[in-house]
């Protein structure tokens, strides 16, 4: 009876194994078709549904960019009115595009539908109309670095962004971050490798980990337009203004040695600049970073699927998907995790929340300073004051990230911010009383947006209804003729063996 049992508990044992061993077979032959190339990737080939021929896995998890579902605390990939949360901005960006229209970003499904969209890029009705360059497609699409390739870098710079309406027609793609040949991650934005050149590094150097942020900081990064490159005079190029450092301080100094403004205040007449979203720049000073944590980790950390590890390309808040972004390194409970980013994320609202107030009313006293005879002398250091706060405040707000990426970082900058000016605002109220005005100057009221966007002289409902027309009108136009070029590129099938 005893040799009986040990023949059967034997017999189970060497079944369970024979079943171990067939399954790991049948996942190494899974493995070993799994990425049998189906079509040549020749050249660059904007088109995601090319590349998911040969990738379907990376491709049908990046077509859930698409999904607006996800809500955190205070961000969302949905599309909601940024200005209607935050009216005060419409003071602060008074003169500038973002006064008329600031929503949370969607996926990157949505990169090219989105700009077009947006009040921002106006509403040309003919090539070359418009009050934004070329430039402002280049983060949007993979036919940008297909466009640079054809008519050159300079070349793309200097046209408008209604003369590319219908070449750029896809979403941020497989295209903008990997070598079709090799797969290897690479640069296509010349930006990002001139920043590099600029502060004396090579970023063909980098390690595959580096890359794996640096393909990010492509496109999350803050930039400005230079027009005045030698020999490049008609072109808006795309610059990162890295050279003297990428801290908020050494930016700020960077853009005053140049004197550099996007645009003139309306209200203060201070020259002001607008941060981008500097994602790259804050990540690098946070601990993450320290730690050798790439944006990928994070942000597309690997899954598995029918015994396939690969990078999941659902971009998107690591709060979505705390189970494979964090736990990765982290022990805590899921919801200790998320309750300390809200935390961050709570304290460092509180200070930009009453900062932006400030600013706003430091925007409008100037203008009472200059409406009551305020020479320019007068309002020198209280211009710089504006300039400098506003452009930490935004520092820190235009990268929806950074109260988790360098929470220390970012309450530095709102802390500073908030010292200049308030110490910009004691010096205009001792200017204005000087001129004889002791009492408080009249605000708006600062909870109702569409208030201060009459307040400022815009005209929202013309802006929409213009937009309105430009998309039933020539978007479906720009359309058409884009996918007519692109089902004349023929799309070759590798010979199966």
């Amino acid at each position: 009876m005893k040799n009986w049992m040990l023949f059967g508990i034997t017999a189970i044992i060497v079944f369970l194994l024979a079943m171990l061993a067939y399954t790991i077979m049948d996942r190494k032959t899974e493995a070993r078709f799994a990425y049998q190339p189906k079509v040549k990737l020749e050249g660059i080939e904007p088109r995601d549904s090319v590349w998911g021929l040969n990738y379907p896995r990376q491709h049908q998890s990046y077509q859930k960019t698409a999904d607006t579902t996800f809500s955190s605390l205070y961000n969302t990939s949905g599309k909601r009115d940024v200005l209607e949360e935050n009216p005060e901005m419409v003071i602060l960006w008074a003169g500038y595009g973002f006064s008329k229209d600031y929503n949370h970003p969607r996926g990157h499904a949505y990169a090219v539908e989105d700009i077009r969209q947006t009040l921002r890029t106006g509403a040309p009705m003919e090539a070359g109309e418009g009050p934004m360059p070329s430039t402002c497609w280049t983060c949007k699409s993979p036919d940008v670095p297909r466009l640079m390739s054809e008519v050159g870098v300079t070349e793309y710079y200097s046209k408008k962004f209604s003369d590319l309406g219908s070449e750029v027609i896809n979403p941020i793609g497989c295209a903008d971050c990997h070598n079709p040949e090799t797969m290897n991650l690479t640069i296509t934005r010349p930006a990002l490798i001139e920043a590099f050149e600029a502060m004396g590094k090579d970023v063909n150097q980098a390690s595959h980990q580096e890359m794996r942020s640096l393909v990010c900081a492509q496109c999350h990064v803050e930039y400005y337009f230079d027009k005045s490159i030698p020999g490049k005079e008609d072109a808006q190029y795309l610059t990162f203004p890295w050279k003297d450092g990428m801290d908020v301080a050494s930016v700020e100094k960077y853009y005053d040695n140049i004197d550099f403004a996007d645009w003139v205040h309306p209200l203060s007449k201070a020259r002001m600049i607008k941060a981008q979203h500097p994602d790259y720049e804050l990540y690098s000073l946070g601990v993450h970073a320290k730690r050798g944590v790439s944006c990928a980790d994070c942000h597309m950390p690997y899954k598995s699927e029918g015994g396939q590890k690969f990078t999941d390309h659902h971009i998107g808040s690591p709060l979505s998907n705390v189970e494979n972004s964090c736990f990765v390194c982290h022990r805590e409970k899921e919801s200790d995790l998320v309750t300390d980013v809200y935390e961050r994320q709570r304290i460092i609202k509180a200070g930009t929340s009453k900062l932006q107030r400030l600013i706003a009313m430091a925007h409008i006293e100037a203008a009472k300073a200059w409406e009551l005879g305020a020479s320019e002398t007068d309002m020198e250091n209280i211009l710089q004051g504006i300039r400098h706060a506003q452009w930490r405040w935004d520092y820190s707000v235009a990268s929806h990230g950074a109260a988790f990426h360098a929470p220390l970082e970012t309450s530095s900058i709102v802390t500073s911010a908030t010292g200049i000016i308030q110490d910009t605002r004691i010096e205009l109220a001792r200017l204005l009383a000087s001129m004889g005005y002791n009492q408080k100057v009249d605000m708006p009221d600062f909870a109702d947006k569409d208030a201060l966007q009459a307040y400022i002289g815009l005209d929202i409902a013309e802006e929409k209804a213009a937009k309105e027309t430009f998309l039933d009108q020539v978007v479906p136009e720009w359309l058409k003729e884009g996918k007519a070029r692109q089902e004349k590129k023929e799309v070759t099938t590798v010979s199966s063996r």
